[in-house]
């Protein structure tokens, strides 16, 4: 009753996950997963290269954008791999 007592109705609030909002159209969504694939840059580099052409562009909106399409993490680099693997004498 309490919870209800601020409400203009007594109908239970909707349960479950609010709808997603995202600052960016699904056109642009499209146009910085293809700048990010074929650049390979980090997320500042895609920052300051993309803002030219997307002024209302933020630090976390083109971050939550590239978790969304599963590219927020760039691949290893080979010459950094081969570097990392350990070499045994005979």
């Amino acid at each position: 009753m309490a919870k209800w007592r601020g409400r203009p109705t007594t109908e239970e609030a909707v349960r479950g996950p609010k709808p997603a909002s995202t600052v960016l159209t699904p056109t642009e969504e499209a146009a910085i997963v293809l700048f990010r694939q074929q650049t390979l840059l980090p997320l500042d580099d895609c920052l300051y290269a993309l803002q030219e052409s997307i002024p209302t562009l933020s630090r976390s909106a083109l971050h939550r954008c590239f978790q969304r399409h599963g590219i927020s993490r760039l691949p290893p680099n080979e010459a950094a791999v081969e570097a990392k693997k350990a070499k045994f004498k005979d």
